[in-house]
């Protein structure tokens, strides 16, 4: 394995793991928000969090190459302001990344979430114990099969991610170039032994990926029954 093929291999796992580590934070509050609140607009923002789901990459791409540009909002104040660019540099991968990978971390928690009991929540209220009380040393030990699926899931769909990544990201060596782009490089370039490298070691990972979610899964059923 050459420089640039072990180089683009770290820069593809570390967006996976950043990515997987912001909407690991990010999306325990959201879906207990979701899971929880009976605000009238939270089927709004269900809709916005699953919405990744359907929405093509190239669109979701389009729009955020659209808002990082130094010719539109936010991209220009961002640019000219604090002196950042988005588009084509790592950060830009890592926030379109975090948009388009939301569903699958938010979703497995907030229906673990809405699993539980209501009465393991009212226990912890009676005993006089804060929310944050409750949610960081009640609920989410409860769940934690389901934040490991959301975790695995999570990583695992980053590292497949193309569409929004080419948008944003460009295909620039020890910058944007993650595998998934690798891939399509070299086989637009006729380089099929590099491009099957790079797939051999995605579907390794993906396939370990597939089975920790059934070990996960099964886990999950025993702890149920």
């Amino acid at each position: 394995m050459d420089e640039s093929f072990v180089e683009t291999l770290e820069l593809t796992f570390e967006i996976s793991l950043v990515t997987t580590g912001i909407l690991f934070f990010l999306s325990i509050p959201l879906a207990y928000y979701l899971a929880y609140s009976k605000a009238r607009f939270k089927h709004l923002i269900e809709t916005f969090v699953s919405l990744p789901l359907v929405l093509p990459p190239s669109v979701l791409g389009f729009y955020l190459l659209l808002a990082y540009s130094p010719s539109h909002l936010p991209g220009s104040f961002i640019q000219n302001e604090l002196g950042i660019q988005l588009a084509f540099s790592y950060l830009g991968i890592v926030i379109g990344s975090v948009l388009f990978s939301v569903p699958f971390m938010v979703s497995p928690i907030q229906a673990a979430f809405e699993s539980l009991p209501v009465s393991l929540k009212e226990a912890s209220y009676s005993l006089g114990k804060s929310g944050t009380y409750t949610l960081i040393r009640v609920l989410l030990p409860n769940i934690k099969p389901s934040l490991m699926k959301a975790i695995v899931l999570t990583f695992a769909h980053t590292i497949g991610e193309f569409g929004v990544v080419l948008m944003i990201g460009g295909n620039i060596p020890g910058k944007t170039r993650v595998a998934s782009i690798a891939i399509y490089d070299e086989v637009q370039s006729l380089n099929f032994g590099v491009a099957h490298q790079y797939a051999l070691i995605l579907v390794s990972i993906s396939f370990a990926i597939l089975m920790a979610i059934h070990v996960l899964n099964r886990k999950t059923n025993k702890h149920m029954l």
